[in-house]
């Protein structure tokens, strides 16, 4: 299992198409993947369950991959996560 730590680096106004894009994202990997926060744990795969993390700008949260494509699967969602040009 692996670990990373991400911080949310989109604009608030862009996150519901970002978690969409998250979603779609982590479906394209066979790996069990969790989003974590404080105490709330969600499948990856589930936009409900992403969207009910209220993530913002600025937000810490951990991903977590269990499966043969883990550490593809977490660079992936963190550059959805934290786009290279977050400027």
């Amino acid at each position: 299992m692996l670990r990373k730590t991400v911080v949310v680096h989109i604009p608030n106004e862009h996150l519901n198409n970002a978690a969409t894009f998250f979603i779609k994202k982590a479906n394209e990997f066979t790996s069990h993947i969790t989003v974590s926060r404080k105490n709330n744990s969600v499948n990856a795969k589930s936009l409900l369950g992403l969207l009910s993390m209220r993530l913002e700008y600025g937000t810490s949260v951990d991903i977590t991959a269990e499966g043969v494509d883990a550490a593809e699967a977490l660079a992936a969602l963190e550059q959805v996560l934290n786009p290279a040009d977050h400027n």
